[in-house]
């Protein structure tokens, strides 16, 4: 009986393959669950946490140096927790993984709802970092993209990021709407229920490990027959390289890109959550910070987007130092924002800048070291990254809390920015013999 999707063919190299454009790939649907999320992602205690800091600041009096410490613990508990759940996205996929950590940060999220000390804020986002699906370390919505594509990696990434602005647009200005029309406690019970609601379903009904599970090879080949045989080791293309942990950690490489990524997160921590709360002490209108803040995150998923598209004709690490420059930029325009246009100058090049970052921090990894052991490695790396940069975002709120001022660390953050897209643009490229089947 002949396949409605069209007989396999069979290169001169044993591998099977379907003729183009009578298959659809299921790494698409994979695709489409992880826009999704990314487009929840806003909602959880990430891009809108800085339109928290002030009210719940005022009510529970608590300092800047506090909200820091908070997301510091939430770093700390993905840096604890990213190896294993590496190893375990690497054995089992995400289905299971991403609704339980979905669960996790709704139910932490439901919880600050309830807060009454500075303590129980610490130990709620220590929590949210145990399985982290939002925010840095989040493994279990990063790697599966990953696993499911090679050669359309670039371009599965950018219409994942497509989520991104979309749910900023939504997601800010309704967290500024619900504080300011319900209170920042039923604000935070409200969006708890919008996520798990929406993410618990897709993951458990339409997740899946990886195509080798589904007899298919990345970007949508037929599978050869005996891959089924082994079903937990990727098949590899031609052109794919699979290192194992142990050979990563011996690479020089490695060792810089975790410096340059550790980083990147203690920049992103002492500016990115400090900045909100820092443009409305200059008495910029909370409404209009949020709409910059949401139009941050919209750079940043076009950002993402366009570097996904142009990664096939320039090297990510090309990509990323042009996204730290912009950082750099960004973070002093940041210090000398006194107006709205500046602001929004500010939070629209950060945008571009943070995009282009979370593209390359997570790119390099997989097109360096290969996908059979990505989510191991991507899981020691975030480990030293996290926990580097979890000092970024007390530090700076102990400067401010100190001083009153976040001039000194910023412009630390931004000399730090433009050394790390030196370093990373001079990195060598890891060499590894091309695995060939």
């Amino acid at each position: 009986m002949p396949l409605t999707s069209g007989s396999p063919d069979m290169n001169t190299e044993g591998q099977t393959h379907t003729r183009q454009g009578t298959r659809f790939f299921y790494g698409w649907v994979i695709v489409g669950v992880m826009a999704v999320v990314a487009a929840i992602t806003p909602s959880l205690a990430t891009l809108n946490f800085g339109l928290f800091i002030k009210p719940m600041g005022n009510e529970l009096g608590i300092g800047r140096s506090i909200f820091g410490w908070a997301m510091t613990a939430r770093q700390v508990g993905s840096a604890i927790a990213s190896p294993i759940v590496g190893r375990l996205v690497d054995r089992f996929g995400s289905r299971i993984m991403l609704a339980t950590g979905s669960i996790v940060v709704g139910a932490a999220i439901f919880g600050l709802g309830f807060i009454q000390h500075s303590w129980q804020l610490v130990l709620l986002f220590a929590a949210m970092g145990l399985i982290g699906i939002g925010g840095p370390g989040a493994l279990v919505t990063s790697v599966p993209i990953f696993k499911w594509f090679i050669h359309n990696r670039g371009k599965a990434v950018s219409f994942t990021s497509l989520g991104t602005p979309v749910g900023a647009v939504i997601f800010i200005p309704l967290t500024q709407i619900l504080i300011a029309s319900r209170g920042w406690r039923e604000a935070w019970i409200i969006l708890a229920i919008i996520s798990v609601g929406m993410i618990v379903p897709l993951s458990l009904t339409l997740i899946r490990r990886q195509p080798e599970d589904m007899n298919l090879l990345p970007d949508g080949a037929k599978a050869p027959r005996k891959s089924v045989l082994n079903p937990t080791s990727p098949a590899k293309s031609r052109e794919e390289v699979s290192w194992t942990v142990q050979e990563t950690i011996r690479t020089s490489v490695f060792w810089r890109l975790v410096a340059v990524f550790s980083f990147m997160f203690l920049t992103m921590g002492s500016v990115g959550i400090h900045r909100i709360p820092f443009f409305m002490d200059r008495g910029l209108d909370p409404s209009l910070v949020s709409y910059a803040t949401a139009f941050d995150a919209v750079a940043a998923g076009v950002s993402i987007f366009i570097s996904g598209l142009l990664v096939r004709r320039f090297p990510a690490k090309f990509l990323g130092g042009i996204s730290f420059l912009m950082l750099a930029v960004a973070t002093v325009l940041t210090i000398y924002t006194y107006t709205f246009p500046i602001m929004f100058l500010s939070m629209s090049l950060f945008g571009f800048g943070i995009g282009g970052m979370i593209f390359t921090s997570r790119f390099l990894w997989a097109e360096y070291y290969g996908r059979q052991h990505l989510g191991s490695i991507l899981g020691l790396a975030t480990t030293i990254c996290l926990l580097v940069g979890g000092i970024g975002a007390p530090l700076a709120g102990y400067v401010h809390d100190t001083t009153g001022y976040y001039n000194t660390i910023w412009w630390v953050s931004a000399g730090l920015m433009l050394t790390c897209g030196i370093a990373l643009v001079t990195a060598p490229i890891p060499r590894k013999p091309t695995i060939k089947t």
